[in-house]
């Protein structure tokens, strides 16, 4: 909220500074629990993601439908979370995080005993609902428990586990599938809930804003099916070719109709501060300047950040044949130095603040991509590979805590899970555009590069199945995978065939990864250049942890607490 806001200044110290409250005396254990729930979302998406092909065998289930069981938690998780962070400001952040462990909990045993494939997709689409409503209140718990000159450090926490999960959620995943059943993916999740919830609510102070706040059901209709149209339209349209769903209904009507809903609920929201109602997403949020260029700078981000561990993940496990596991491994190393980067860069942040910081990591994650353009190559081993890696994971920890840090730098506290939720969900909206644009650029580029490289190796196979070799090789760029093998071949021919369908899709996925990381480079130093519109972090006052706050915002304890 900007300063001529402020009117009055609390008289004692601040809630959540040290000594002000139940939760102050250990606030790292406070943020240890929260964190949990949050690692445990990340870690059973990234776990998924690796069992899709068991999936499909083990509930005679199409592609498709698997592929709607990880599309339906993005939807509903990224769609819910301004309304979800809004909530958290409403009943209390702590009570929301246990609810929405409690819903993950519960969904995740139900996941674990589905027997079909529709069974699944209901089950995750309330996991998608528990995480989202306990992923706004771990930052709104961060703003709410730390002063500003320790937040940097608790971001840093906050940021080694974005760093982690991805790269663990194969790891542990390919050793539950190797030695266990596919629904202790999901199982694995109920034990942790359960002891989570208890530690929460015996540990976590019970905090919400002093004014009652009402929820805005035409704000929450608006900004739910708007995003809806939006996410649901870049998820699904490379599956629709960017054209017809059925009938009249098309992807980009779809994104279109999402487009306008939000709009309105811009609109509404305006008309409703204008009024002093209670709006979903107070716009006075965007008169602090950092929280704006942070969203801004935010989208871009994970506009470019999304796609470096797709299209990576793909190269090796495609491309150069390593299996999940395998590939998890691999990126191991990246993920250390990336956790380590995030608590250094959180120390960094609350010295210097995290403009400069943010800059540095973004313009070093951007130069690791390019040194990864130089070293891929069809044969390319990851020990080559690493070099790069490495940088990038040091420079990945350089991104998103500084990144969180500035963004709030000047939010009220009382407007905490307001500005999680929009954050978070601005930032979710990149990753899904990163991906929608990352995929069509790739699945493009991949169809050109193929079929050069198959027109170029063809003349190796008998005259008859040139023709067919190109053909399928060029086929296989939407499914990001080599061209299956022909049943009716002699074992020669049949093993020459695969050897250079494999090859072909090694040469040919290199050539089109380049491309696609370039693009994400460039997106990346364009956010870094965007780092310079950040304004000074905000200083804090001799006596006072945080900045003043409007009359009306301060915490209380919830109904219960002391």
């Amino acid at each position: 909220m900007s300063e001529s806001t402020s009117t009055k200044r609390p008289t004692g110290p601040p809630p959540g500074s040290p000594g002000s409250g139940p939760g102050s005396k250990r606030p790292w254990i406070v943020l240890c629990i929260m964190c949990i729930g949050f690692f445990m979302s990340l870690l059973d998406g990234a776990i998924v993601n690796i069992a899709i092909p068991t999936l499909i065998h083990s509930l005679n289930a199409s592609y498709d439908q698997v592929l709607w069981v990880i599309d339906a938690y993005m939807l509903v998780f990224s769609v819910l979370l301004i309304t979800t962070g809004r909530l958290g400001d409403i009943v209390g952040y702590r009570r929301m995080y246990v609810i929405g462990i409690v819903t993950f909990t519960v969904a995740s045993a139900l996941c674990g005993f589905a027997g079909s494939p529709g069974a699944l997709l209901a089950a995750r689409v309330l996991q998608g609902l528990g995480s989202a409503l306990l992923f706004p209140q771990v930052i709104s718990v961060i703003l709410t428990t730390f002063p500003p000159r320790m937040r940097g450090r608790a971001f840093g926490v906050f940021g080694i586990i974005v760093g982690f999960a991805p790269i663990l959620g194969p790891v542990g995943g390919g050793l539950l599938l190797a030695h266990l059943s596919w629904r202790w993916i999901f199982f694995i999740n109920v034990p942790i809930g359960i002891v989570t919830a208890i530690l929460a609510l015996t540990i976590v102070p019970a905090a919400r804003t002093e004014q009652r706040h009402k929820l805005d059901p035409a704000g929450v209709a608006l900004a739910t099916l708007g995003l809806a149209g939006i996410v649901f339209g870049l998820i699904e349209g490379q599956r629709y070719d960017w054209g017809t769903i059925t009938g009249p209904i098309s992807i980009g009507a779809v994104i279109a109709v999402g487009v306008v809903l939000l709009i309105a609920f811009v609109l509404w929201q305006a008309w409703q501060q204008k009024r002093q109602g209670e709006p979903l997403m107070p716009l006075v949020l965007f008169n602090v300047r950092n929280f704006s260029v942070g969203n801004v700078v935010g989208f871009v981000f994970q506009l470019g950040m999304i796609g470096i561990a797709f299209v990576l993940v793909l190269y090796l496990q495609f491309a150069r044949g390593y299996s999940a596991l395998e590939t998890g491994l691999a990126l191991l190393p990246m993920a250390v130095l990336t956790a380590f980067g995030s608590a250094l860069s959180g120390k960094l942040s609350d010295k210097f603040g995290g403009k400069y910081i943010l800059m540095a990591g973004l313009g070093l994650l951007a130069v690791g991509l390019f040194l990864l353009v130089a070293l891929v190559g069809p044969h390319t081993s990851i020990w080559t590979l690493m070099p790069a890696l490495l940088v990038m994971g040091a420079a990945s920890g350089a991104t998103f805590t500084p990144l969180q840090q500035a963004t709030m730098d000047g939010v009220d506290r009382g407007l905490a899970g307001a500005a999680s939720g929009v954050s978070s969900t601005t930032r979710q909206i990149g990753g899904v555009l990163g991906t929608a644009v990352i995929g069509a650029l790739l699945t493009s580029r991949l169809s050109t590069t193929l079929h050069q490289e198959a027109e170029r190796r063809a003349g190796r196979l008998p005259e008859q199945l040139r023709d067919r070799f190109v053909n399928d090789v060029t086929q296989g760029a939407g499914h990001y995978a080599p061209a299956a093998v022909p049943g009716n071949l002699d074992a020669a021919t049949g093993a020459l065939y695969k050897h250079l369908t494999s090859e072909t899709f090694a040469g040919g996925f290199s050539s089109a990864m380049n491309t696609t990381l370039v693009v994400a480079a460039v997106t990346l130093v364009l956010s870094a250049l965007g780092c310079l519109l950040f304004t000074r972090p905000q200083k804090e006052e001799k006596g006072e942890e945080t900045a003043p706050r409007p009359r009306g915002l301060g915490e209380q304890s919830e109904p219960g607490r002391g």
